[in-house]
């Protein structure tokens, strides 16, 4: 027996083209498992209705006959149906609050809800996920901040040449610009007064490595954390230095006598305080790529900037890509979210203020969050491409069955199974809460 699957149309904001499944793999899932798939029609995807149309799907706006469906970021209210399962990400597992009317919505629908960002191994260790791609257009939209920060500055420098990701082509086009980039830092330097430029990556997951991944295109040196002082008293001019960020470089126990532990640190992160502090004043630009909830110290204090940025010389600190964008999380002077057409902010300590743009005095906030949208394509293949391993068994399985313990589904899809038949799943009986 064939089972449906419906696609929603992605409509958040007008640079949301990406799709959890390519035309390749709808073809794929109808020729190798009997899944039919219907596909709402959309003016911006990256793959045209046609494409969708020629592999098979049927494009209509009605997705009533799809016994699941799937989409990449929140449903609206009012689309979704009774007793349906859903899988997108969903943002709730925070609690966070801007997403607990839709939970509700789906609660009284009596919903099944998958997350993707809960599919995970036994380690914990996250499967189907964009991050690469957010550190990836992060790290050239942070870049491009940086270099128009120079230039306000009137610091001549090769990386004003750097554009925003959205305005390359593809991922190609990115590689080869800032290829070109570097061979100019390489042979004729960067200017003295930016020199060392050293870049310091918090975090080193998936975000951590499309974010290196991009760097690496530039002549860079990697350094430890203890290596900075170094570096500061030694500094080249034709490369630029790259550090990351571990927890033992940003925390440290509360007792003295306690050695580091990262286990203890993840459950029981009070017995440790912040000592990230030390590195900042040598960073010329911070990028953040860590999972933060407000049980963790933060990375980056309003106190801490309003007491670094009056000093002379002033410290190196000139812009944080914020790729993690928790609003007041660890970088505390992240206010708001922006998009990709206006993806900065300037932070003033002294006034405790911001304002849109890169000028002026601060510290730049790059804090788009949906970089992946800015590599639509690439993005939505490699999702796709992992995704599609994990729908047969999503499709075939009874959502009918009374109890969420005899749902039969493999451990990972399990997981992530959010709310059964309208009702929080044992694993996510906290989030009542927030409700």
């Amino acid at each position: 027996m064939s089972s449906t699957l419906g696609i929603r149309r992605e409509d958040k904001n007008r640079w949301e083209r990406r799709v959890p499944l390519t035309p390749q793999h709808v073809l794929e899932l109808h020729r190798n498992h009997g899944i039919d798939t219907i596909i709402q029609p959309s003016q911006i995807r990256v793959f045209p209705d046609t494409d969708y149309h020629s592999a098979g799907a049927r494009v209509q706006e009605s997705l009533t006959p799809s016994s699941v469906v799937f989409a990449v970021k929140e449903i609206p209210l009012p689309v979704f149906e009774h007793g349906k399962t859903y899988v997108f990400f969903s943002h709730t597992i925070k609690g966070q609050s801007y997403n607990m009317p839709m939970l509700k919505i789906m609660m009284e629908k009596h919903c099944t809800l998958i997350d993707y960002e809960r599919i995970v191994d036994q380690t914990g260790k996250r499967l189907v996920f964009f991050g690469r791609f957010a550190g990836l257009a992060g790290m050239v939209d942070t870049l491009w901040a940086f270099g128009k920060r120079l230039q306000w500055e009137q610091v001549d420098s090769p990386l004003k040449e750097v554009h925003l990701a959205h305005q390359y082509q593809n991922l190609d086009d990115i590689k080869t610009h800032l290829a070109a980039i570097g061979r100019t830092i390489q042979t004729t330097g960067l200017p003295t007064s930016l020199t060392p430029l050293i870049i310091g990556i918090a975090g080193y997951g998936h975000v951590s490595v499309g974010t290196q991944e991009i760097l690496d295109m530039l002549p860079v040196q990697a350094i430890q954390p203890a290596d900075i002082p170094q570096i500061s008293a030694h500094p080249s001019n034709r490369v630029i230095y790259k550090v990351v960020f571990r927890e033992e470089h940003m925390v440290q126990p509360n007792s003295a006598d306690t050695p580091f532990n990262l286990q203890q640190y993840y459950q029981h992160p009070e017995l440790y305080y912040s000592v990230f502090e030390q590195y900042i004043p040598s960073l010329s630009i911070l990028m953040n790529c860590i999972f933060w909830n407000n049980q963790y110290p933060r990375l980056v204090t309003k106190d801490y900037l309003k007491k670094i940025m009056p000093r002379k010389p002033q410290p190196h600190l000139k812009v944080i890509g914020d790729i993690s964008v928790d609003i007041k999380g660890a970088i505390e002077c992240t206010e708001k979210i922006t998009t990709p057409d206006n993806p900065v902010f300037v932070y003033s300590p002294a006034t405790d203020s911001i304002h849109d743009g890169y000028t002026g005095d601060g510290v730049v906030i790059m804090a788009v969050d949906n970089l992946p949208c800015e590599l639509p394509r690439e993005s939505s293949q490699a999702f796709s491409e992992v995704l599609v391993r994990y729908i047969p068994e999503i499709m075939n399985a009874d959502y009918s069955v009374p109890e969420f313990e005899s749902l039969a589904v493999p451990d990972e899809i399990k997981n992530a199974v959010i709310l059964y038949r309208g009702t929080l799943t044992p694993q996510y009986q906290y989030i009542n809460r927030f409700l």
